[in-house]
């Protein structure tokens, strides 16, 4: 095998679910089958980059660009004729030598959900990196099925590296933000995702508005904004905000959440219903994209267009103690079902046939 070079701009921005993806499959990959060849990382010299706690791997930093421009115009050039992984959506697209990975085609598929200028950045890089990257991954079927259909240009077959959710478990518990939140001893139901339109906070908060009676508290993870809350009338205390919480801290609200609601329109593949999973909590998800893939018969399934369903569905959930334990043990035997060591087998699977492949 030859050496691996990792595209490591994902290290320079904020984390997001796709950076997770990577770098809970590196984690995993690493110290399993990095011995087979060399493995270096290189990130863009005008960065502040570290690697991630448990990587084990040294940065290499190169080139004067950074960001995308680093990427299309620099980093090619320092991998040599070696394999370059890129893991998160980007790459550069003249390169050949290269395992793409792209999460989702939702940038063409909801085209409305992003600015003009993002939409199409990412369709130019999409197309690019479907035509030209030696090896081209998605993290589930719905995924290779809708970057063919929205973007397609690619003759041979988009290769599946699945996410997995055991990483939530690694870190302890910290139970401590159930008392900051005032939630502590009190039913709540957990929603998790960045604050953007495809997530659909604004469904669980009307939904939220119709089990006043239940005295069941929203908290929302991953950030706060009024604009996204503020659209319905919700009693005041009805809805918190937990806003961007550590890994200990969303373990302690998954385990002591009623349920947890994951309501998007569109997901490539979903890692919280699976982190729920694996916490025992009972998960209800929108029926859309990749979510019944992902989450099988381990879910209670709602229409992310329909308050009145993502209500029906919740109410079902939380006043049902029979449901949720059903639903919190087919929750882990489905998360089960998926793990980062059996990613990392799929990763190395794909780079020993293209090994192969070259040598031929």
């Amino acid at each position: 095998m030859s050496d691996i070079v990792i595209n490591g701009r994902f290290l320079t921005r904020p984390a997001t679910g796709v950076d997770r993806f990577a770098t809970e499959l590196l984690r995993a990959w690493l110290p399993r089958f990095s011995s087979d060849a060399p493995v270096k990382m290189l990130v863009p010299s005008q960065s502040d980059a570290r690697v991630a706690t448990g990587l084990n791997l040294s940065l290499s930093k190169v080139g004067t660009l950074s960001g995308h421009l680093w990427e299309q115009l620099e980093l090619s050039g320092h991998c040599g004729d070696d394999m370059l992984l890129s893991l998160c959506n980007t790459g550069p697209i003249t390169r050949r030598r290269q395992l793409a990975v792209l999460h989702d085609a939702g940038v063409m598929a909801r085209p409305r959900t992003y600015s003009f200028a993002f939409r199409n950045w990412y369709r130019w890089l999409f197309a690019g990196l479907m035509k030209h990257a030696g090896i081209v991954a998605t993290v589930s079927r719905f995924s290779a099925g809708e970057l063919m259909r929205h973007v397609g240009g690619r003759a041979s077959s988009i290769e599946l590296i699945f996410g997995a959710g055991e990483h939530v478990l690694r870190t302890p518990a910290d139970t401590r933000i159930l008392e900051r939140l005032g939630i502590a001893g009190r039913p709540y139901v957990l929603a998790v995702g960045s604050l953007t339109p495809n997530k659909n906070f604004s469904g669980v908060v009307r939904a939220a508005s119709r089990l006043r009676d239940l005295d069941c508290r929203i908290v929302a993870a991953g950030g706060a904004n009024s604009r996204v809350f503020g659209e319905v009338d919700v009693a005041r205390d009805a809805l918190i905000m937990a806003g961007y919480v550590t890994d200990g801290e969303l373990r302690a609200l998954y385990e002591n959440a009623a349920c947890f609601i994951f309501p998007s329109f569109y997901e490539g593949f979903g890692l919280p219903p699976l982190e729920a999973m694996h916490c025992g909590c009972p998960v209800i998800v929108s029926d859309r994209a990749s979510l019944p893939e992902v989450c099988g018969d381990a879910a209670v399934y709602c229409d992310p267009d329909d308050p009145e369903d993502i209500a029906r569905q919740l109410r079902l959930v939380l006043t049902t103690t029979s449901l949720r334990q059903d639903l919190r043990a087919a929750g882990l035997a489905r998360a089960r079902c998926f793990s980062w060591h059996r990613s990392a087998d799929q990763l190395n699977e794909l780079l020993m046939l293209n090994a192969l492949q070259a040598a031929a």
